[in-house]
């Protein structure tokens, strides 16, 4: 089935799709993650629908993020969140395997790093999130050994389980950057799951767990703030806020933080550390006319559409959208995008909005999730006829069970 997907992938790109060749796609979209494909999705859905759609995406493989924690938890498999990319690509898609490295959108066409020139009539921009590995001294070099690991890779998430699993006490340490991540609330999740499964190996008591943060607090929210404050009080876990990991000495085993405030630096002794690296916009975005003065695709935070290039959208993480970076916020923001994109194709006026909505499924241990959800004013949005901020078993249900269902067949399908 794979294989046959492949095929007729590559079939349908155009003869002339090759190094050094001038393309041309109606609807051109720059990544191939949860956003690219459920915009894919959405734009070429119908029988009779002849949208001429293009995804340019490098990767092999697409993963169902979201799951990670779990993973390095212990409670979902790994080889479960991926997928062969062309697995997922819309059959109404052209899928070209290559990635932008130039935007020049006063000629509307883009250029690739294998020689392709891609003009379009229209642009979706949804790359991702960069992170960066590098920005932690010692880091890259020491993650996957002597007790250094990290869920925000495929290949470093089964480190995450070896640790907690085999951690016989000692000082575990977990960390966020002060700079905006994928899902803001995983770096705390992975450490309410070691938490519980210290105690049930009948460690913790010798056990110092601690959470550093570069943020301020343990949640932006206040109504979910409250609950996660209880978690922790009832957890006995360390917090230490505004601090911002900037080294790691494997030889030592010591995380050098960096105050975010007074600049002043301290060392914290672990035995294990799971680590958040620092995360920001890719760096072809980041040049290029598009960015804002951070680095991100600069778009109205309701109607998604550029701020100096009309025929420029984007969502997700790589946007300049001022909410939580998760696959959740893309599900409402993708068909706000494409009922504007598909308006200003049909020469009508934008009137789809994007409210700032996303949720972030906080798991404070195995069995127990507070779903939060709220908008760009950080008033809640909740979905279910129950309050949404107190520890739930069903949650947790829904997110082990129901998601990945929700994704797999619902987002990257268009039919959610």
């Amino acid at each position: 089935m794979i294989s046959e997907t492949i095929h007729k992938t590559v079939e349908s790109s155009p003869a002339q799709d090759r190094p050094g060749s001038v393309l041309h796609h109606q609807v051109v979209i720059v990544g191939g993650g949860t956003a690219g494909i459920t915009v894919a999705a959405k734009l070429t859905k119908g029988w009779f629908n002849e949208t001429d759609v293009a995804i340019i995406d490098p990767a092999d493989n697409h993963y169902y993020q979201p799951a990670w924690t779990l993973v390095g938890g212990g409670a979902f498999r790994k080889e479960d969140t991926r997928r062969d990319e062309a697995s997922v690509i819309p059959k109404k898609a052209t899928w070209i395997q290559d990635a932008v490295i130039e935007f020049d959108p006063e000629r509307n066409q883009i250029k690739t790093r294998d020689g392709r020139t891609i003009q379009y009539d229209f642009l979706v921009v949804c790359a991702g999130i960069q992170i960066n590995w590098d920005a932690i001294t010692g880091l890259k070099d020491s993650l996957g050994k002597d007790g250094v690991c990290s869920n925000y890779s495929f290949e470093s998430v089964g480190s995450t389980w070896e640790n907690i699993r085999n951690f016989k006490g000692g000082t575990a340490l977990f960390t966020q950057p002060a700079t905006g991540i994928k899902c803001g609330g995983a770096p705390q999740k992975i450490c309410y799951l070691a938490d519980d499964y210290f105690r049930q190996q009948g460690v913790r008591d010798k056990s110092h767990v601690i959470f550093a943060s570069g943020s301020s607090t343990i949640f932006a929210v206040e109504r979910y703030r409250k609950v996660l404050e209880k978690v922790i009080e009832r957890k006995e876990i360390d917090t230490r806020f505004n601090q911002s990991l900037v080294a790691i000495c494997a030889d030592t085993k010591e995380a050098i933080f960096r105050h975010t405030e007074t600049g002043e630096e301290v060392s914290i002794h672990y035995d294990m550390i799971h680590v958040t690296p620092p995360m920001g916009p890719p760096a072809f975005i980041a040049k290029s006319p598009l960015a804002d003065e951070k680095g991100w695709v600069d778009v109205d935070k309701h109607s998604l559409q550029h701020v100096r290039y009309s025929n420029v959208f984007a969502l997700g993480d790589s946007s300049s959208l001022p909410t939580s970076k998760t696959g959740a916020a893309i599900r409402k923001q993708s068909p706000a995008l494409v009922k504007n994109l598909q308006a200003l194709m049909a020469g009508k006026p934008l009137t789809a909005k994007y409210d700032g909505y996303t949720s972030c499924p906080l798991v404070t241990g195995y069995g127990k999730l507070v779903l939060a959800e709220f908008d760009y004013d950080k008033n809640p949005a909740e979905t279910f006829p129950f309050s949404q901020a107190k520890e739930r078993w069903s949650m947790w249900l829904l997110k082990k069970y129901v998601l990945p269902v929700l994704y797999w067949k619902g987002m990257l399908k268009g039919r959610a």
